[in-house]
């Protein structure tokens, strides 16, 4: 019998080249009727037998275009036929709701590569190819739906040539929205810091060459915003580099020509390879091989590359000409966003550069570069951004209201709460600056007119001097929305709980962090939460300590040495001349001791992240820190897999007293990588003898657990026990807007 049947999809369906595979498929089962995107996905109508147009559905999930994906469908089969004469591909509707995907950048596929580098064809070492399978999405994106005319592509006319691409169904490059060629496409252009004109098109990047190989530190707009460049193996250019942008120890990303170069400098696992080489194109944090070229200079102490392939056709091109490693970090001041207008590039990188190559595409929306590591064949995210936002997160029900999540204030990210997904925005960074708090509400407005969205509710933080909680604060009086706080720790669990998609079950939380506001006013970092969605109880914490001047401690782990020293052997420290007295003179000494004794400026904190600090300048790893969690990478690297055993430490009333820790530390004769490798096997220790209390699934949150030995540890020692650990999103505060979007579902029951 023939039918008329109504198909509605929704999830990563647009960009993806999705109309003309369901055109091509409707063709191949001479169904007629007609495929559109509105703001929901994709609509399809198709008339013909029910038996037909069933097999014609099951071949859209199977054959669906590899960068697609089918969140949910809807199929409804009327006998009131329209008779279509044929398949159409219709005009976008844009007046429905937006609640549609919007797909992330996508790396250059490897159709293009060969065209890239074929001289025959039209599009020969052209630094803007793309197709359906690849190219920017999210970065040039105005609003949805995404058709040519709301991406930042609009102001670039077809050529007679691109557009009949554009309108041939049998063309991979049919609808691909920033199709373009050397004849109609965006352009480069080299500069001068102080905008001279060099060169365009391909003899910027010859020109490009040379100047990187003389050592010159460049800046290239890429897809979502400016990289700073240099050869990765010229120690003076590396040294430069760090000099101009006051970043003097925290590790550089290098991008390599292919997995093979990769392989001569790094020692990536075979899942690493995986995730080097998958569309996605994130840093990869591998082992760093010995005795190679590469600048001593790029990671400072530590043992780890965060090492990427190219993933524009301008970043091949430039692998490939330069024959070399090249540093490719984020274009910005310190604390401030990645820069990506033109002008903004000049304004505020020339004292950072020598040269800037631009080109005249605008991008929208910007983008920094996600970085993942590996552990045992798990994928873990430090920053999840360029290849992945923002696609949403599945939640495990139904949100009755619509929800802003505004994040914390390191490392921050916001997600609207719609239905059963959060949709997580990109890395937006720290809330320091005035730069990145416009950022910050930029992308709250971006967000807002992509998803045509409003909230009924806003969740913050509870910390009440976080910009992203006074921001909501002040949000929600302007327009009479409800603000909901909530615990920072807690926040990470709700995270846990939906990356793991747990619903009405209890879990034993493990949320280990450098600092969050917590319930008591102090600073919480060592938690055993028990928590469900209706709240949660802090079951066991570690005993707290002071931070001797606050934010000075952050900064200086001899403080928190000296302050935990104070607690266990109050001014007897002295006789025991530990590394941390020897570090500063006695009247120093005496001053901290007072700042300890009275409390001036020493709030309470129970953070591991502090005391893998104390730890570190102990054993005079590190006695000042120029980054959050230096001391726990570098620590990384002197853990010894053959020790086995522990330092002592008391559970009692709630409390992990960790006094007897660091008495045998610091009474311990060994060597540092001996004591390292105590000091984490002890932290190990006391997850598993806390998880034994409870009859519970055990996850872990929060910075700490970025730690690859602690994580190693863990998936060891988890045979026995539901350990749950982040999958979607990062363990750092870049989860935390998720699980403040989890927190509404107990307050809307």
């Amino acid at each position: 019998m023939i039918k008329r049947a109504i198909i509605k999809l929704t999830g990563a369906v647009q960009g993806v080249g999705f109309r003309p595979f369901v055109y091509n498929l409707a063709r191949r089962y001479r169904l007629n009727g007609f495929v559109l995107n509105d703001g929901k996905g994709v609509f399809i109508e198709v008339e013909g037998e029910e038996k037909v147009i069933k097999d014609f559905i099951l071949s859209i999930h199977n054959e669906k275009p590899r960068l697609a994906n089918i969140f949910s469908q809807s199929v409804e089969f009327s006998e009131e036929l329209k008779n279509y004469e044929d398949f159409k591909i219709l005009e976008s509707n844009s007046n429905t709701e937006k609640n549609v995907f919007i797909l992330p950048d996508i790396s250059t596929c490897d159709e293009c590569l060969r065209e890239l580098y074929d001289p025959s064809d039209r599009r020969y070492m052209y630094p803007f190819i793309n197709c359906t399978n690849c190219g920017p999405r999210f970065s040039i994106i105005e609003k949805l739906p995404y058709d040519r005319e709301n991406t930042t592509m609009k102001k670039f006319k077809m050529c007679p040539e691109c557009k009949r691409e554009y309108t041939d169904p049998s063309n991979r490059r049919f609808h691909a929205q920033p199709n373009a060629c050397p004849v109609c496409g965006p352009e480069i252009f080299l500069y001068t810091k102080d905008k001279q004109l060099i060169a365009k098109s391909l003899e910027a990047i010859e020109i490009l060459k040379s100047l990187i190989l003389k050592g010159k530190i460049v800046a290239v707009k890429g897809i979502g915003g400016f990289h700073l460049v240099c050869d990765a193996t010229n120690d003076t250019s590396v040294s430069t580099l760090r000099e101009r942008k006051k970043r003097f120890e925290k590790p550089f990303a290098v991008m390599f020509k292919d997995l093979e170069t990769i392989k001569k400098y790094g020692e990536p696992s075979d899942f690493d390879e995986i995730l080097i080489t998958s569309a996605e194109k994130p840093i990869v944090l591998i082992k760093k091989r010995e005795n190679t070229d590469l600048s001593d200079k790029i990671a400072p102490d530590i043992d780890k590359i965060g090492v990427f392939l190219p993933y524009s056709p301008i970043h091949h091109l430039l692998l490939t000409i330069t024959g070399k490693p090249l540093v490719m970090t984020s274009a910005n001041l310190s604390d401030e966003p990645i820069v990506k207008d033109n002008d903004e590039a000049f304004e505020k990188l020339s004292n950072f550069t020598d040269y800037i190559l631009v080109h005249n595409r605008d991008i929208k929306n910007r983008v920094d570069d996600s970085v993942v590591f590996s552990v045992k064949d798990k994928m873990f995210f430090i920053r999840k951004s360029r290849g992945y936002a923002p696609l949403p997160v599945k939640l495990p029900f139904k949100l009755k209201n619509k929800v802003l999540a505004v994040g914390g204030h390191q490392k921050v990210t916001i997600a609207l709460g719609i239905d059963d997904k959060a949709f997580i925005s990109q890395h937006i960074g720290d809330l320091e600056t005035v730069s990145s708090r416009q950022n910050f509400e930029e992308i709250i407005n971006t967000f807002f007119e992509l998803y045509n969205f409003f909230p009924d509710v806003v969740v913050s933080d509870l910390h009440p001097f976080y910009y992203s909680t006074k921001w909501a604060k002040e949000f929600t009086s302007n327009f009479d929305i409800k603000l909901i706080q909530v615990q920072h720790h807690y926040a990470h669990a709700l995270s846990l709980m939906a990356d793991n998609q747990i619903q009405n079950e209890k879990i034993l939380a493990v949320c280990w962090d450098g600092t969050g506001y917590g319930a008591d006013g102090n600073l919480w970092g060592g938690e055993f939460l028990v928590c469900d969605y209706t709240g949660f109880n802090r079951v066991f914490h570690f005993d707290y300590f002071k931070l001797l001047g606050g934010e000075k401690a952050v900064k200086e782990p001899k403080r928190v040495a000296l302050s935990i020293l104070f607690k266990i052997f109050g001014k007897d420290v002295l006789n025991l001349n530990p590394t941390p007295v020897r570090e500063v003179s006695e009247k120093q000494i005496e001053s901290f001791y007072t700042i300890w004794e009275k409390g001036l400026k020493s709030p309470l904190s129970s953070s591991v992240g502090r005391l893998f600090d104390a730890v570190a300048s102990l054993l005079n790893i590190r006695q000042t820190l120029s980054y959050e969690g230096q001391s726990g990478m570098i620590m990384e690297k002197f853990y010894d897999h053959t020790v086995k055993d522990h330092y002592s430490y008391e559970i009692k009333n709630g409390l992990i007293k960790y006094d007897n820790t660091f008495i045998d530390l610091i009474f311990d004769k060994s060597e540092v990588s001996v004591k390292v490798s105590r000091f984490i096997n002890t932290l190990v220790r006391i997850i598993l003898d806390v998880s034994k209390e409870f009859d519970l699934p055990v996850g872990f949150s929060g910075g700490v657990f970025q730690n690859r030995v602690l994580l190693n540890l863990l998936i060891e020692k988890g045979n026995k026990k539901k350990f749950l650990y982040h999958k979607n999103v990062p363990p750092n505060d870049g989860g935390i807007s998720l699980g403040q979007v989890q927190v509404v579902y107990n307050q809307f029951l």
